[in-house]
């Protein structure tokens, strides 16, 4: 019933889509089956809901190569009270899958299938022949009618469909997202370093800002920051509480890097002598200046005065570095 339920709502989408296309695009014609790959899962949930479900072993279901979800323990418990009480009402999709191992690949039900494995019973399943392109596009689009992803996971799950060779637009008609939405995410998952993401968590309940938020401050920071910002992470509290510790430190620059050591500058130093004459002292240099036209037989004097001046300073430097030496 719930797959037949959804594949009569991918039908009107499409339907929906076509009629858009015919007032948007009058010319050419628009395609009369729609996005062929919503049809197609429509196609296949049709034919899903036609068949029997089975009961399967968890210890055959293996994880599916793509996960939309970060953890499928967050929050199971609820979910394992339901399933004991009245059982499971859902079936999951399965899927053939070969080589060694377990015998199938789930599709979409991870969190079913963590349930029945806690309460050891066996899973009620749908099982088909798909592709893994056939795979994903159904994973998407069942969990977005249920809309269990939070942000980050939409984000994430974006990234990973990209990655395995999906179009912009068959992740929009996956998501059930607009191509502003997708840029969004885009920047989110691009911007933030996985390890990041990872360390905060799903942060259910959290939308879009605080982790539009995070990508500003966290964008083009060094290794260094990124480690700090992962290891200040709280272990405990909630995945918000953890995502809104890492952006109060980046915001008050207590883990951002240190500015660099600047090297001194110069100090300069002007000296009134008396009057007119003046000197300054910067390093490596001494000028000396005399404003008044009298006051320049100074500036000779001193000149002539060098020589001598130089040999006291050394001899007073000689008998400073070498107190053991003495006159008679």
């Amino acid at each position: 019933m719930r797959n037949n339920i959804l594949a009569q709502s991918l039908r009107k989408s499409l339907e929906g889509s076509d009629k858009t296309a015919e007032v948007a695009a009058p010319s050419p014609a628009p395609n009369a089956d729609g996005p062929k790959s919503l049809k197609s899962m429509a196609d296949v949930l049709s034919s899903v809901s036609a068949q029997a479900p089975q009961d399967v072993d968890p210890a055959e279901i293996a994880n599916s190569e793509i996960a939309d979800r970060f953890d499928v323990q967050d929050g199971l418990s609820d979910l394992v009270e339901s399933i004991r009480s009245s059982g499971q009402q859902l079936p999951v999709m399965l899927r053939h899958r070969r080589g060694a191992g377990p015998r199938y690949e789930v599709v979409y039900g991870r969190r079913r299938i963590a349930a029945c494995r806690a309460l050891g019973i066996r899973v009620t399943a749908y099982i088909r022949e798909m592709s893994l392109d056939e795979a994903l596009m159904s994973q998407a689009l069942e969990n977005s009618a249920r809309l269990e992803r939070s942000f980050i996971e939409q984000a994430v799950f974006a990234a990973k469909l990209e990655e395995a060779g999906f179009t912009a637009e068959r992740i929009c008609q996956a998501l059930a997202i607009d191509s502003s939405t997708l840029s969004r995410l885009r920047t989110v998952v691009r911007d933030i370093p996985d390890q990041l993401i990872q360390r905060i968590g799903a942060a259910q309940g959290i939308g879009r800002r605080p982790w539009m938020e995070l990508r500003d401050l966290i964008k083009g920071a060094s290794d260094k920051v990124v480690k700090k910002a992962v290891s200040i992470v709280p272990e405990s509290g909630s995945a918000a509480e953890r995502l809104e510790a890492v952006i109060s430190a980046l915001s008050s620059g207590t883990i951002n890097d240190e500015p660099k050591a600047q090297r001194p500058r110069p100090v300069s130093q002007r000296t009134v002598i008396a009057g007119s004459v003046s000197c300054h002292l910067a390093t490596g240099n001494l000028v000396l200046r005399a404003d008044r036209k009298q006051d320049r037989a100074f500036l000779r004097y001193v000149e002539e005065q060098l020589a001598q001046l130089y040999s006291d300073w050394s001899s007073a430097q000689a008998e400073t570095t070498n107190p053991l030496i003495y006159k008679d």
